[in-house]
């Protein structure tokens, strides 16, 4: 059974259809990485996973569990799925360590002094043991990014779902991030990533989709989607990342 299956989903805003019936499958330990320009859907399909959004039609089940049914408790879904935004989301009246262990305080009920081993052990981790006490704004972009990750990971999440976590951050920032997820997949996280980092959805990706217009047009291993593509549209998005690389 596929850690995550979507089936037919539909999503729709004032009478546009950003989804438009979405079928995928996750394996656990996959790295999905979903590519497509701006406003194909690709971040609204992730929210949709975290039950941000609430879908119009199809279902999606995890480990087999319909999450979409009218029943669901999110916060339950929400435990076992971690997201991290482009934007870091810290909460800046907040230290590091803070932001790290509010939700498996408040909303796993682990002790304080157990959420607070398990954060620092995260920190140490990632490079970031020095920065517990620190506040949000006097870290790197970088660095609130990785705090964002490893705030997710807190929770001991089955699947992670990173939504282009690398755009807001200077050219010189984004190889740290990078290597965070890269650290995740090694260690077998199943994660589904939008990104425009071609190069490294070609590195890091064990399937690479492509949305156009709200379908998933198009999916497959990283070797064929960039050197053999299928659909029309795949090869002139991918030509129009590397042309805008080139300039």
């Amino acid at each position: 059974m596929s850690l995550l299956t979507i089936e037919g989903v539909w999503k729709n805003y004032h009478g546009h259809s950003v989804l438009r019936g979405i079928d995928l499958s996750v394996e656990a330990h996959e790295v999905v990485c979903l590519i497509g320009a701006s406003g194909s859907g690709k971040s609204t399909l992730l929210r949709c996973v975290n039950l941000l959004e609430t879908v119009d039609d199809g279902v999606i089940r995890l480990d087999g569990v319909d999450v979409t049914d009218v029943g669901t408790d999110a916060d339950e879904v929400r435990k076992s799925v971690g997201i991290v935004f482009q934007a870091f989301n810290l909460f800046p009246h907040m230290t590091v360590l803070d932001n790290i262990t509010l939700a498996p305080r408040r909303v796993h009920g682990m002790s304080r002094a157990r959420a607070e081993e398990e954060a620092r052990e995260l920190l140490d981790r990632f490079g970031l043991a020095d920065k517990a006490g620190a506040y949000p704004d006097r870290l790197s972009g970088g660095q609130q990014q990785r705090v964002a990750v490893i705030r997710a990971l807190a929770t001991r999440p089955r699947l992670m779902l990173l939504d282009e976590v690398t755009s807001a951050l200077d050219p010189a920032l984004v190889a740290e991030v990078l290597e965070i997820i890269r650290e995740l997949k090694e260690g077998g996280m199943t994660m589904i990533l939008t990104t425009h980092e071609m190069g490294f959805c070609r590195e890091i990706a064990d399937t690479v989709c492509f949305l156009d217009d709200g379908v998933l047009l198009e999916r497959g291993t990283p070797e064929q989607i960039f050197t053999e593509p299928r659909e029309p549209r795949t090869r002139e998005f991918l030509r129009t990342v590397l042309d805008a690389r080139r300039l």
